[in-house]
């Protein structure tokens, strides 16, 4: 009978120690620190929860956030920086409108540079960039200066910093880059029977009214207006005579001595006392000097009181020079 109580008790145990077996294989498994460096990693329940790192997660949508805004601030600023160099650089061309009424378009930028054309009043003109002494550079290629050319358009309000146009009866340099004289940027004023006032034409207006004649192509303009200046002997007056006196330049006087004016012909032998000058030019400047000094200098300040000493023999002569005056006058379409 003891000896099957024992058996019994063996059979418990032995159930007993199965089912205890059996039981610590179905325990969730234990899970170890990331310490690789030891030889036998501890369970993490061995650890005190004090001394357990404690790491947020990362947030990632946070983080790209954070990243678009970083992008797009910089695309921004780039940007800001691109237009702030546009305005700073300007328009690759500016268009510009001619003021005068023939304007020469030279092949470099300096008064006595070649002439390449005339252009004329009111043409646009695309210019490309400036030069220190004012004057324009057209796409294309050639030169105009800015003094007689203003900027228009919806460029111009960008143009206006460097508009060299000047004011009327304001100092400006001349083509020649010299500064101290007295220009007219407007029309040019209507002449009169009064030698002694400024005529406001220009070197292209000039040019203009000899369009045709012999007297052309002789550099005569310049030296017409320095006359003015230097003697106050008014252009259109100069020209008038000029023309009357040659024949437009055609006179043998003009021809053969580069007398335009009949200067020191009297009669009898007119063709040989006359004075001979080396260029027409200098015939010009002579006159002025006579005008200025033996005329106007001695109260004859008018075309008929010096009509009466110019040409005594011609009654006529002062209504030829202020008839050739007006003519010249109307030939520039001034309204």
């Amino acid at each position: 009978m003891r000896r099957k109580i024992i058996q019994h008790l063996f059979v418990y145990a032995l159930g007993a120690a199965l089912l205890f077996t059996l039981g610590m294989k179905f325990q969730s498994p234990i899970t170890y620190s990331a310490d690789t460096t030891s030889k036998f990693p501890l369970p993490l329940y061995l650890f005190s929860p004090i001394n357990t790192p404690q790491i947020p997660p990362e947030n990632k949508t946070e983080k790209s956030q954070s990243l678009i805004e970083t992008t797009v601030k910089e695309q921004d600023t780039e940007q800001q920086s691109a237009e702030l160099q546009e305005i700073k650089t300007g328009p690759s061309s500016t268009t510009y409108e001619v003021t005068a009424f023939y304007l020469n378009l030279r092949a470099n930028a300096y008064g006595k540079s070649k002439i390449l054309n005339v252009v004329k009043k009111g043409t646009l003109l695309d210019i490309v960039g400036t030069t220190e002494n004012g004057w324009l550079k057209i796409k294309g290629g050639g030169y105009v200066h800015g003094m007689y050319a203003k900027a228009v358009g919806v460029n111009a309000q960008q143009a206006e910093i460097t508009d060299q146009t000047p004011e009327k009866n304001q100092v400006i340099p001349n083509e020649s880059g010299n500064s101290g004289e007295v220009q007219d940027n407007g029309d040019p004023d209507k002449p009169t029977s009064a030698v002694g006032t400024d005529s406001g034409l220009s070197e292209e207006d000039i040019a203009l009214i000899f369009d045709g004649t012999a007297l052309a192509g002789h550099g005569l303009e310049e030296t017409i207006l320095d006359v003015e200046e230097k003697y106050g002997i008014n252009a259109f007056f100069t020209i008038a005579v000029m023309k009357l006196e040659s024949g437009n330049g055609s006179s043998r006087l003009a021809r053969s001595k580069n007398n335009l004016f009949g200067l020191n012909a009297t009669s009898g032998d007119k063709n040989n006392k006359a004075f001979s000058f080396e260029t027409k030019g200098d015939s010009v400047r002579k006159f002025g000097q006579l005008l200025s000094k033996n005329y106007v200098g001695k109260g004859y300040t008018t075309v008929e009181k010096i009509a009466t000493k110019y040409c005594p023999a011609n009654s006529k002569w002062s209504g030829l020079v202020k008839n050739i005056m007006k003519k010249d006058y109307g030939k520039l379409n001034v309204i």
